[in-house]
């Protein structure tokens, strides 16, 4: 996946001389340190990341912990103390004013958490506005943002006023809003911080709905972690102004590398965070009579040429395949598939004893098994040792 956004070494510094605290936080001194020392406020130390182009990046912390911060210093409503902010190579931080104007009317959008819309203008006048300062034709505009609106699900609401909107409808306004510019950058402040629970988990479901479509390159900002597990691609955990944490959903639950990060982990529900694929075993694979088969612990799976799955033979029933016996005649079909990408929650469901769950691609070839001890052991996050778990079939 390719890099849209970098940052590089960023500090942001609250108050004059801020050379003085930067100096101070390179020798190892804390933030509280600093404040104490120089009156100075840290707002961010020495941060260092890469977004990937199309991915929702998630940046999550505690009140403080700087990840406001930092998204009002990639589009500089925050001026950076030191560092660089690279967007597709360019530096935002050595951008004059013009420049700085003009990427941000067409290349970073923000979504507020207050919805941040204009009352007197209708649904659609709010949509086009960003098109409004680009100087794009009123026909144009008004086009783009009835495509938006239809895309949202609120067409039939583009001559209403804001306030007649439920705060759902208003958010999918804002949001429509920071696509029909066609921006490479969305940053989302806290956007769904101020709904109701239920209106909340329907503006997560819509935003990867539309992920799905639009394909953008988000920058997310949350104190809540299990909306970072829901929707982030990378998730990135902030404290006192300095990245903890930064990685894959699954790499930080399974490692979360000190007591802070920790402490937001120890709660997940590992069922609808870890796929198939952690708690997959890719399964030996040897020829028998000259075919493929994929060994696992209820038997052996049937692999073609091209390594799909054409079947299961009962772990009973294989030293009759060696004997001899016609491969068709021990074939069987009671076996499932599920893609790599599959929630150990729905897999679960899927498990009967005795019978195999294959993992297969999305052209049916074949990448591992997933057994009852597996599912388990992420879930439950126990280790993986027992003696089943070592446990290879005596084909």
């Amino acid at each position: 996946m390719t890099e849209r956004l970098r940052i590089e070494n960023l500090y942001k510094v609250f108050g004059g001389s801020p050379e003085r605290a930067m100096s101070r936080l390179r020798s190892g001194s804390t933030k509280e340190k600093v404040l104490a020392d120089t009156g100075l406020v840290v707002g961010l130390n020495n941060v260092s990341l890469s977004v990937p182009s199309g991915s929702i990046y998630m940046i999550m912390g505690l009140s403080g912990s700087g990840k406001s911060t930092l998204a009002r210093c990639i589009n500089r409503l925050n001026e950076p103390s030191a560092g660089k902010i690279l967007l597709d190579g360019e530096d935002l931080v050595a951008l004059g004013e013009r420049q700085l104007r003009e990427v941000r009317r067409t290349r970073i959008s923000m979504v507020f958490q207050h919805f941040a819309l204009l009352p007197n203008r209708t649904v659609t006048e709010n949509v086009e506005f960003g098109l409004k300062l680009r100087g794009i034709p009123p026909a144009v505009r008004r086009r783009k943002a009835e495509e938006i609106l239809s895309i949202v699900g609120l067409a039939s609401w583009s001559h209403r006023l804001p306030h007649e909107l439920s705060g759902g409808m208003r958010q999918r306004v804002g949001l429509a809003r920071a696509l029909a510019t066609d921006a490479d950058v969305l940053i989302m402040d806290e956007a769904f911080s101020a709904l109701d629970p239920l209106i909340r988990a329907e503006m997560q479901e819509e935003l990867l709905r539309l992920q799905r479509t639009f394909q953008k390159t988000i920058l997310f900002i949350t104190h809540d972690f299990q909306e970072a597990l829901k929707l982030g691609t990378r998730i990135a955990i902030m404290a006192d102004g300095e990245l903890m944490r930064e990685g894959e959903p699954q790499e930080i639950v399974l490692d979360p590398q000190s007591d802070y990060v920790t402490s937001f982990t120890k709660d997940v529900d590992r069922s609808r965070l870890f796929d198939a694929r952690a708690a997959m075993r890719p399964g030996e694979v040897q020829t028998i009579r000259g075919s493929q088969f994929a060994l696992c612990e209820y038997g052996a799976i049937a692999l073609d040429s091209g390594n799909r799955v054409k079947g299961h033979i009962a772990l009973k029933d294989i030293d009759r395949l060696r004997a001899g016996d016609d491969m068709s005649t021990l074939l069987s079909a009671d076996f499932k598939t599920v893609p790599p990408d599959a929630k150990l929650l729905d897999v679960s469901r899927l498990y009967k004893s005795g019978r195999p769950l294959v993992v297969t691609d999305e052209d049916q070839r074949f990448i591992g098994t997933v057994c009852a001890e597996s599912i388990l052991s992420q879930i439950a996050a126990l280790p993986t040792g027992s003696a089943s778990a070592r446990r290879n079939p005596n084909v």
